[in-house]
């Protein structure tokens, strides 16, 4: 497949998540992507272990996300390694990194010098809280902006603690962000020459994602209350949420009350109006969660479903690999490590009905390095 950014060259000064989740989709879409690193040592990323699981002197973590790259080792604190990094700067069309303000001014590669070199070149630039005010040399890592950011309010129920996404969500958003932003600015550069400086940061990145929260908060000056039971999301009404039934659970989104009511056949369910739906919210769903629990996940799934009604189990992963919906999806690649093979997610785009894996690894330390140089040396010849 000839893929849409074949031909683009990446530059990732970047470390653990986010700057690497960009770079990971770009070179999915096809593109070159160079991780800049620290010789001997390479990026720090590499040692962030999750579940203290390893691959080989890199953690599992570190080859999910990086796979399809390509490693050049530079101390750019050496004026001839940093000689090596402006005639890669010079050959590239975008550039990412993820470190605190300041710290690419000080190696004297912040945007205003790059663009000396490369007019053209996309610089991107991630930081936890962007490049002004108090909290700019705070270190934004993911826990830390859901906590100041107001997302643990929007999980779990009224009377639980403030709860974090069990995932790097802020990583992970900004990352895909920053890619929508490259490709638009690779259109303007390819019809006007034009390169661009973007800027992104995981707390704008996670208000952003609270729209509907801060929408509703700005109009209303009232911070959202989250359900007492089964809360699913702070602003719906009754019946949206998660219930337990004799042997697991059930997922209810929206739906008239009483067209709920015509399957599941509560009569309790009965004294509520449909403007009671957000009112008594609590109050209706504790009405609902009583009365599943007196039949199981199946039974209730073959009374609502004929009608069409948007209700599912709650599966786990090992539940939802079992199911044909998830097989059809075609989600798992092999990555080939040596004699190790580590299964992962592929790419979730299909381009023209077509999926695309790639079973290229990340890199070594500095792999690729002396590789890269005498492509650079063959072009400045």
């Amino acid at each position: 497949m000839h893929l849409p950014l074949k031909g683009i060259v990446v530059l990732e000064f970047s470390q653990y998540l986010s700057g690497p989740c960009a770079g990971l989709r770009l070179a999915d879409l096809g593109a070159h992507v160079i991780k800049i690193e620290r010789p001997q040592k390479g990026e720090a990323g590499r040692k962030l272990a999750i579940k203290n699981l390893w691959a080989d002197e890199s953690s599992l973590l570190f080859h999910t996300i990086n796979r399809n790259k390509e490693s050049f080792t530079a101390d750019l604190g050496d004026p001839q390694d940093m000689q090596w990094i402006k005639r890669l700067i010079g050959q590239a069309d975008v550039i990412t990194h993820n470190f605190r303000p300041g710290v690419m001014e000080k190696k004297g590669l912040h945007y205003e010098s790059v663009k000396e070199i490369n007019p053209g070149i996309v610089y991107t630039e991630i930081s936890g809280y962007g490049n002004h005010g108090p909290w700019k040399n705070k270190p934004g890592q993911d826990l830390l902006i859901q906590s100041l950011s107001g997302l643990t309010h929007s999980t779990g129920n009224y009377h639980d603690n403030p709860l974090p996404f069990g995932l790097g969500i802020g990583d992970y958003l900004c990352g895909n962000q920053a890619v929508q932003f490259i490709l638009g600015a690779l259109i303007r550069k390819k019809k006007t020459g034009q390169g661009a400086l973007l800027q992104l940061s995981l707390m704008e990145t996670l208000i952003d994602f609270q729209f509907e929260f801060f929408t509703t908060y700005f109009q209303s000056k009232r911070q959202h209350k989250r359900s007492a039971i089964s809360n699913g999301h702070s602003l719906l009404s009754a019946p949206y949420g998660i219930y337990k039934t004799q042997d697991g659970y059930i997922a209810i989104a929206m739906m008239p009350l009483q067209k709920l009511n015509a399957a599941i056949d509560c009569e309790a369910l009965t004294q509520f109006e449909e403007e009671d739906t957000f009112k008594k919210r609590d109050e209706i769903k504790a009405v609902i969660s009583t009365h599943l629990l007196t039949g199981t996940t199946t039974s209730w799934l073959k009374k609502t479903q004929p009608l069409d009604l948007w209700v599912m189990p709650v599966l786990n992963w090992q539940e939802l690999k079992e199911k044909q919906g998830y097989k059809i999806l075609e989600m798992e690649q092999q990555i080939h490590l040596d004699d190790i093979e580590i299964t992962t997610t592929r790419c979730p785009v299909r381009i023209n009905g077509q999926i695309f894996l790639s079973g290229k690894p990340a890199p070594q330390v500095g792999q690729h390095t002396e590789h890269i140089k005498a492509a650079l040396s063959l072009k400045y010849e």
